[in-house]
This record gives C-alpha cells, sequence and structure tokens, in this order.
C-alpha cells in the first residue's frame, strides 16, 4: 500500500492495465503524464516532484523524460522487457528499474510452442482454408510438417528461453542455444554464433532481450542460414529482426515459414504479411492471459511499494557497471 509520503511522487507513463491504472489513482494519487502540447507544462510544473515512474515495455521512460524528472529515483516496469527504458541514462542518473520476471515465463512459453505448432502444421491457414469452403471444392489441405522431432534452436536460454525448451523436449525436439554466454550444467548444445545455430535447426526460436546490444542479431545472413524449409519464432521483441530482410526472405520462398508475436513497430505490421498462408500473426499477445496478468500487476505494485518504504526493489533489473548505486 502507499504511504503518506508518497502522495502525487508517483507517476504514470503510458497505458497501463486498467486495474493497475485504477490503483495507482485511487491508491497512490498518482499523475497521468499527458501527451503532446500539455506535456511540457505538466512536467515544469509537477516534474520535481516525481520520484517513481510506473511504465510499461511498450513505453519505457527515456533520457529526455528523466532529465525533466530531476528527483526521479525508480523506474517500475510492468512487464519483463524493459529495453524502452534508457538504461545508461538511468545509471547515470542513479535511477534504480525494476521489472516482472519469472511471472510471466509460463505464458510466453506457451506461446511460442503454440506458434511453433501452428506454423509448421499450418493450422490458422487450414481454417481459413475450411470456413473458405474450400475443402469440399478443392479437396484435402497440403501436407504439413511435423514439429515431433523438430530440431530447435533457441537465441536466449534464459528464463522464458529455459521454459521453452522444457516443453519443446517433451516433443523429443534436439535443443541447441546461443546466447551471450553458455549456461553452466545446461543439457542442451551451446552454439557459439546465430548464424552457426541457424544452420544447423528446423526451427529458430528467439526469447533474447530487446535493446541495442540485440538490435537485428536475427539478420540477413542468419535468415540465410535456416534457410528455404527452415521456421522462425519471436516471442521476444520485433528489434531483435531485421523485420525488413525477414519479409524479402518470406516472400522470395528463402523462409519456410514464420510465428510472430512481436514487429518492429507496434502495432504496425508489415502488410506483405498479411497475405502470407505460412505466416502466423499474432498482436503481442505473449503474456496476455489473467492469471499471468494479474501476477505481473502483483509485482510491479510490490515493487513500488517496496522502494517507497526503503528505497529499494524487489526485482532490480541489471545496471550498466559504472552506475554507484
Amino acid at each position: 500500500m502507499n504511504t503518506p509520503d508518497s502522495t502525487r511522487r508517483v507517476l504514470q507513463v503510458g497505458p497501463l492495465k486498467p486495474s493497475l491504472v485504477d490503483t495507482l489513482r485511487t491508491d497512490y494519487h498518482a499523475h497521468v503524464l499527458p501527451d503532446g502540447a500539455e506535456r511540457d507544462a505538466f512536467l515544469a510544473e509537477h516534474g520535481a516532484g516525481i520520484i517513481a515512474a510506473v511504465t510499461s515495455g511498450r513505453t519505457g521512460v527515456d533520457a529526455e523524460l528523466m532529465s525533466a524528472l530531476p528527483n526521479l529515483r525508480a523506474v517500475v516496469n510492468f512487464g519483463v522487457g524493459y529495453d524502452t527504458t534508457d538504461i545508461e541514462a538511468a545509471a547515470a542518473r542513479n535511477v534504480a528499474v525494476s521489472n516482472t520476471p519469472d511471472v510471466l515465463s509460463d505464458c510466453v512459453a506457451d506461446t511460442a510452442v503454440g506458434l511453433v505448432i501452428d506454423v509448421m502444421r499450418q493450422f490458422s491457414a487450414a481454417d481459413r482454408y475450411l470456413r473458405a469452403g474450400r475443402w469440399p471444392v478443392d479437396g484435402n489441405y497440403p501436407l504439413t510438417h511435423k514439429v515431433s522431432g523438430a530440431r530447435v534452436g533457441i537465441i536466449g536460454l534464459g528464463r522464458i528461453g529455459t521454459a521453452i525448451a522444457t516443453r519443446l523436449s517433451a516433443f523429443g525436439c534436439p535443443i541447441s542455444y546461443h546466447n551471450r554466454r553458455q549456461v553452466e550444467d545446461s543439457p542442451h548444445t551451446y552454439v557459439s554464433s546465430p548464424a552457426e545455430l541457424a544452420r544447423g535447426v528446423d526451427v529458430l526460436i528467439i526469447a533474447a532481450a530487446g535493446g541495442s546490444g540485440t538490435r537485428h542479431l536475427v539478420d540477413r545472413d542468419v535468415l540465410e542460414g535456416l534457410g528455404p524449409d527452415g521456421y522462425l519464432v519471436n516471442i521476444a521483441r520485433g528489434s531483435v529482426v531485421d523485420e525488413e530482410a525477414l519479409v524479402e526472405a518470406l516472400a522470395a520462398g528463402r523462409l519456410a515459414g514464420a510465428g510472430l508475436d512481436v514487429f518492429t513497430d507496434e502495432p504496425n505490421v508489415p502488410a506483405a504479411l498479411l497475405t502470407m498462408d505460412n505466416v502466423v500473426l499474432l498482436p503481442h499477445v505473449g503474456s496476455g492471459t489473467v492469471e499471468t496478468r494479474a501476477a505481473m500487476e502483483e509485482l510491479t505494485l510490490a515493487n513500488l511499494d517496496k522502494f517507497l518504504e526503503s528505497g529499494e526493489l524487489v526485482t532490480p533489473v541489471p545496471m550498466p557497471a559504472h552506475t554507484t548505486r
């Protein structure tokens, strides 16, 4: 719960889950950062009083906003991804940042497996085929590809990547992975580069964190390595994939298919993808279950409460080495 000194010192940045918005307004008397012309006037009047900002991975707090909040000491993030918040600027300003790890790993991993099954077996496309009345006219739907036993590569063997590997291991899928560093005691095969990983698998799943360090980690070379019989699944961040190269590869038949829950410029999706039957498209719903969003909200508020009480966070994210925090 809020404490008396939290009154009017919390700022909501960007849209959030409605129940979280209600709690921030009623229990914390939080300000809401306005858009457009009102923003500058609001920050001039209230910016110095804000010590904590609550945001999401889709909005974040950039360096410019931090500079307008001179007494900001925490960015509390609803979501596991925090690449929209400028971590370097936060570290330089001694601003702590939190996210909501673990609580969404299961649902995002479930989504990844669902996309693998759907894109390889083409269930969504077969559903459209049936609904269009084509079964009695054109006959049986064309054969697709088996999921069980397929060679799976995972980029990013963290919490979510590991949960994906556990699920697909039960399908009898050999798992290999690429990470910034090899995972100790992992039963899965480490591969030193994304391109090398792509060359040895049937399905490549992206579970890496977003941000400048992973931008276009999956580039033309990686897609070429995956090849015309390979499938790409992305439940991480759209920025990790060179989206233009992906669209070109799919259009030219240099990739068998893709299952995508994330995109470079959400909510905008490349128009070419909308007409492809070998692509499954989801509107960033990886963690979108009632149970998981409730757990994310609970952890977000736990981080905010702990910060307001003690200046610490329940689930702080790693900060750059030069921070003095």
